[in-house]
């Protein structure tokens, strides 16, 4: 049964209660009235909070994603209004990271880098792009109030059917069209963004909405995307691909040579990735024939871009493992530094050791984010459950066989005229680095004929950019930037 409650309210009024359990409730929605004040205008909305189904292709529920749908409630007619569908990754992680620290309408309490403050909580967010588009977050089964729904046996669902790269981009892609179709959306401007792996998510939907939905999008925005065509592949392309964030990151830490710590970041930049390309790369491709005077310059130069000694550098073979990097780039201070952002420090148990211990970040932001999701959720927007809200989910085995996402992406673009791709990273996120991300924008479109409706973004902070104020409302701007400009003008036909 499906459950609506609707508070007429201006302010949250937390009088209604209803029956909590440990099991989701299947098709549920409660909506809550609010105002803000965004990109200097202030204006009302609804924040709609809910559950609804997946079904198999017998028509029987076999799952129930929970959502959050922010909608601008002054627009009359929201036929040209962006709809902006977001999608975090893991995989296995819930909406929660940019649904309450990136674009919508409340933020984390946090400091202006991004540290955890008490008392935890929310605030407004004067960045968030509800100003022009309505947004809705999705949490993926397993994350967030999301689980899966047993049969009349009892028997839960076969995994297999939601945990993979194409089995979770095919449910997903029916589920979006239910959610769109329910709330008539279907002549809206649609855009889809993916954080993470939610960018190899977001790569393939723009394909499945488009081939198998028949739902055209106008944008594809990748937030520090993740292309298993390239990380963690352990070759010459991959190893070599990193420096670019190994100087980023001995920069942040002023750990680099004079002459480089001297510079803007982004003066010494350009330099290291032209490096990283034409030298790098093709010495390491050549292995143990690659000349001793060669292997010696190369060492040298890769200790002069990446702060680590060039003893260090040689021992590694010239191919430094990012694992490495975190261990030894302050082990002389004490310290490990951040894998998602390099900007946080970590305590060992031991300096001795190849990686660190844990990733001081994530235990850093995992201590501002959960207890401020939990809250949000009951207090302001009022959806009680006694679920628990997974920050990540069991998702595994994750089936990684057979990812096509960046063709997707590619063949999705080549269809459609009208769609457009935005990447953003950060230049401290040593998971999926900036310069991954790029290099993976250069590939997607080998012909250049659609390198104009492909752009870049880069940031001073880590894998979640809009943790630090500053690049809170740049990252923002420029997403807020990007949807007004591929809105296609009224009249005009997508065509080459």
């Amino acid at each position: 049964m499906k459950k609506t409650i609707l508070l007429f309210c201006s302010v949250l009024v937390s009088a209604i209660t209803y029956g909590q359990s440990r099991t989701i409730t299947v098709d549920s929605t409660v909506i809550t009235k609010h105002e803000t004040t965004a990109n200097g205008v202030s204006f009302p909305y609804t924040a709609t909070t809910g559950t609804q189904p997946v079904w198999n292709n017998d028509g029987a529920v076999v799952a129930s994603l929970f959502y959050t749908y922010y909608k601008r409630s002054d627009i009359k007619d929201d036929t040209s209004r962006p709809l902006l569908i977001s999608f975090n990754g893991g995989p296995g992680s819930a909406s929660v990271w940019m649904h309450v620290a990136y674009t919508g309408p409340k933020i984390l309490k946090i400091d202006d880098e991004g540290y955890p403050v008490q008392p935890y909580g929310v605030k407004s967010n004067p960045y968030s792009v509800l100003d022009v588009a309505d947004i809705l977050y999705v949490n993926p089964v397993n994350t967030g109030y999301s689980r899966m729904v047993k049969d009349k046996n009892g028997e839960y669902p076969d995994r297999k059917q939601f945990f993979g790269v194409n089995a979770d981009i095919q449910y997903l892609a029916e589920w979006v069209n239910t959610f769109v179709t329910r709330n008539n959306r279907w002549r809206s401007p649609k855009y889809i963004i993916g954080e993470s792996y939610g960018g190899t998510r977001v790569a393939g939907l723009a394909k499945a909405l488009q081939g198998s939905q028949w739902m055209y999008l106008n944008g594809v925005i990748m937030v520090s995307p993740a292309d298993y065509k390239v990380l963690r592949q352990d070759n010459p392309l991959s190893n070599g691909i990193n420096l670019p964030y190994f100087t980023a990151a001995a920069w942040h830490q002023k750990a680099l040579s004079a002459d480089l710590q001297n510079k803007d970041l982004l003066e010494i930049l350009p330099e290291v990735e032209a490096y990283a390309i034409n030298e790098l790369i093709p010495a390491l491709s050549k292995g143990g024939s690659l000349s001793a005077a060669d292997k010696d310059a190369i060492a040298t130069e890769v200790a002069r871009y990446s702060g680590l000694s060039k003893q260090a550098v040689l021992d590694n073979n010239l191919a430094v493992p990012t694992s490495y990097f975190w261990k030894e780039l302050k082990r002389n201070k004490g310290f490990t530094v951040g894998r998602l952002d390099s900007r946080y420090l970590g305590i060992d148990k031991k300096n001795a050791g190849d990686s660190p211990d844990y990733n001081s970040e994530i235990t850093s932001w995992l201590h501002s984010f959960t207890p401020a999701i939990n809250y949000y959720l009951r207090e302001e927007l009022n959806y009680k459950t006694d679920l628990k809200y997974n920050m990540f989910g069991s998702v595994r085995p994750w089936d990684n066989s057979n990812d096509n996402t960046r063709e997707n992406l590619r063949q999705a673009m080549a269809e459609n005229p009208n769609l457009h791709v935005l990447y953003q990273s950060g230049y401290y996120d040593g998971a999926t680095t900036y310069f991954n991300a790029k290099y993976s924008m250069w590939q997607l479109d080998p012909s250049g004929k659609m390198k104009g409706r492909l752009s870049f973004k880069g940031y001073r902070s880590g894998h979640m950019m809009y943790l630090r104020k500053e690049d809170l409302e740049a990252s923002n701007k420029h997403l807020r930037e990007f949807i007004l400009n591929t809105i296609p003008k009224e009249g005009v036909p997508a065509k080459y």
